[in-house]
C-alpha cells in the first residue's frame, strides 16, 4: 500500500468483503461486501470516478463545466466528491421525500439540490435535470443509461469479489440493482468467469419492476419515457426508481439473472437493525434489503453453500427515516436506572457548588477600558443589535438562529474569541456587564441601546411582539417564524423529560 494518495479519489474501491458470525444459519457461509468502507460512505463512489473520468476522456466534459444528475443520494453524493476533487460545479436535481441527511452532505460538499415534487418520484427528478442541462448546456451524467457506471463494476467490484474467492467457491452473488451498474457490470465478469455463481437480484416485494416482466417504455436514447405500471412506493431509498434502468434491462436481456428475490420493507428493516446489533455492520435500508434476501438463501440452502451479498452504503444517512424509528434521543428508563445506580456525574442532580473564592470584601475594580467599550457599542447607532456571546455557546447559536431566520442583522461579541483574549478583554467585559445587570449569564441581547435580556428574554419578546417593538425603534423590520416556536431552536438535549 502507498504511504499517502495524490488525491481522495485514489482511495475508491477494494472495499472489504466480511464474515457473517452471529447471524447466519449453521454450516453457510455468508459474507457481505461492505461499500460504506469506499470515501463517501457508499458503492456509487465507484460510477461516480468513472463517468466522469470517461466524459473528461471522450471530451463530453469540459473543464469548469457545471455537471448534473438526478439522484435519491448517493450517486449525488459520490459525484459530489469527485466535482470537488476535480473542480467541477454540480447541481443535483431530488425528489423532497428523500432524506434530509442526504440533501445537507450534499450541500456540505459543495452541490447544489434542487427538490422535485414528491408525487413526480424518480421520473420527475429525472425529467428536471434534463430541463436543466438542455437550458444550461450543463454535462448530464445519465446514470441510468451511462456504459461508464457499469464498466466501473467490470473494472473494478468484480475483479474485487474475484479475487477473494480465487481459492473457494461462490455460489450465489446477491444484490439490489438500483441504477443497474453493479448488476451489470459485476454479473457479466461473474458469468463469464466463474459460472457457477448464480446471481440473485432482490427488489421490494410491494414494487416488482423486473420481477413483472412487464416492459419498460423508452425514449430512443434509452431514457424510461413513463413510469412502469408496478411501480409501488416503498421503504428502501435509491434501490429501486419508478423505472427499469437501462442498464439494469440490459442485465435481463444478457441472462445475467439467475433468480429474482421480492423483498419485504419491515424485513429490511429488521436485518439492517441486526446486521448493527448482531455483527457490529452499520449498513442503510438497502444493505438491510439486501441482506434480507441473502438470509432467506441461507435458510434453505445446503450445507457448506457460499453466499456474499452487497451492502451499498452506510446507515448514517437514514437517520430521519423509518429505519431509525424508535431510536431515541433521550435515556430510557433503563439507562436512568444505570445513571442512578451510582452518585456522581448525573445530569438530573445539580452540580455541587464550587469552592468559594477568598472573599476580600471588595469586589475587583471594573477596566475603565471595558466599561467604555460596553457603552459605546451598545450604544453604537450604525450596529443598534448587539450580541454578547460566546462561540460555541448552544444558547448563543440558538439566538444567531433566531437572528438568522428573522433577516435581522446584528453585531456579535464573542467574548471568549482570539479577538478578546488578550490581557482577558473578554473576561473584562463580561465583569462591566454583570455589575451592569446582576447578571453573569451569556447571552445577553441589547437593542438600540436597550437590554433585551438572555436567550429566553429574547424568544419571550419574540412570542409577545416586544422584540418587533424595539426593532421598529432601530429602523429594523425582521421577518417571521411562519408559526414556529422559537424554543425550537434551543438544544435538543435542554427537553429533558
Amino acid at each position: 500500500m502507498a504511504n499517502y494518495f495524490n488525491s481522495i479519489l485514489e482511495t475508491i474501491g477494494n472495499t472489504p468483503i466480511v464474515r457473517i458470525n452471529r447471524l447466519a444459519p449453521p454450516g453457510i457461509d455468508l459474507f457481505v461486501k461492505v461499500e460504506s468502507f469506499n470515501p463517501m460512505g457508499s458503492v456509487k463512489d465507484r460510477m461516480a470516478l468513472s463517468v466522469i473520468q470517461q466524459a473528461e476522456r471522450d471530451g463530453v466534459l469540459k473543464p469548469g463545466q457545471t455537471v448534473i444528475e438526478a439522484t435519491s443520494g448517493n450517486t449525488g453524493i459520490g459525484l459530489a466528491m469527485v466535482c470537488a476533487a476535480k473542480g467541477y460545479p454540480l447541481v443535483l436535481t431530488m425528489a423532497e421525500s428523500f432524506s434530509v441527511e442526504r440533501r445537507k452532505i450534499l450541500r456540505f460538499l459543495g452541490a447544489k439540490v434542487v427538490l422535485t415534487p414528491a408525487e413526480l418520484k424518480g421520473s420527475g427528478m429525472l425529467a428536471k435535470a434534463v430541463e436543466l442541462a438542455e437550458a444550461h448546456d450543463w454535462f448530464l451524467v445519465r446514470q441510468f443509461e451511462n456504459e461508464a457506471n457499469a464498466e466501473a463494476h467490470t473494472l473494478s467490484t468484480a475483479l474485487e469479489i474475484l479475487d477473494v474467492f480465487r481459492a473457494r467457491h461462490l455460489d450465489y452473488f446477491v444484490t439490489g440493482y438500483g441504477t443497474g451498474g453493479t448488476l451489470k457490470g459485476t454479473g457479466r465478469v461473474l458469468k463469464q468467469r466463474s459460472p457457477e455463481t448464480k446471481i440473485v437480484v432482490c427488489e421490494p416485494d410491494n414494487s416488482q419492476l423486473l420481477g413483472s416482466g412487464i416492459q419498460q417504455a423508452r425514449d430512443p436514447d434509452g431514457a424510461p419515457s413513463e413510469s412502469h405500471p408496478s411501480f409501488r412506493p416503498h421503504l428502501m431509498q435509491g434501490w429501486t426508481p419508478d423505472f427499469i434502468p437501462k442498464l439494469a434491462e440490459d442485465a435481463v436481456a444478457m441472462e445475467l439473472i439467475d433468480q429474482i428475490l421480492p423483498i419485504d420493507g419491515n424485513h429490511a428493516l429488521e436485518m439492517s437493525r441486526q446486521l448493527a446489533r448482531m455483527e457490529g455492520i452499520f449498513s442503510g435500508t438497502s444493505g438491510g434489503a439486501t441482506f434480507s434476501g441473502a438470509m432467506k438463501l441461507a435458510e434453505t440452502a445446503p450445507p457448506n453453500t457460499t453466499i456474499l451479498c452487497m451492502l451499498p452504503d452506510t446507515g448514517e444517512r437514514y437517520l430521519s427515516t423509518p429505519l431509525f424509528e424508535g431510536i431515541e434521543e433521550q435515556m430510557s428508563e433503563e439507562e436512568m436506572d444505570i445513571s442512578r445506580s451510582t452518585p456522581g456525574y448525573r445530569f438530573d442532580l445539580k452540580a455541587a457548588p464550587a469552592p468559594a473564592a477568598k472573599d476580600s470584601g471588595e469586589p475587583p475594580p471594573l477596566s475603565e477600558t471595558a466599561e467604555t467599550f460596553v457603552t459605546e457599542t451598545i450604544n453604537d447607532k450604525k450596529n443598534p443589535v448587539v450580541l454578547f456571546a460566546l462561540e460555541w455557546c448552544e444558547f448563543c447559536w440558538a439566538i444567531r438562529k433566531l437572528f438568522a431566520e428573522l433577516n435581522i442583522p446584528y453585531k456579535a461579541v464573542d467574548l471568549d474569541s482570539v479577538k478578546y483574549q488578550q490581557d482577558d478583554f473578554g473576561g473584562q467585559i463580561r465583569a462591566v456587564l454583570n455589575a451592569r445587570l446582576g447578571s453573569n449569564t451569556i447571552p445577553q441581547i441589547f437593542i438600540g441601546g436597550e437590554h433585551i435580556g438572555g436567550a429566553t428574554d429574547t424568544f419571550e419578546a419574540y412570542k409577545s411582539g416586544k422584540l418587533k417593538e424595539h426593532l421598529a425603534l432601530a429602523d429594523i423590520v425582521p421577518g417571521d417564524l411562519d408559526g414556529k416556536d422559537p424554543y425550537e431552536l434551543l438544544p435538543k438535549w435542554l427537553h429533558k423529560r
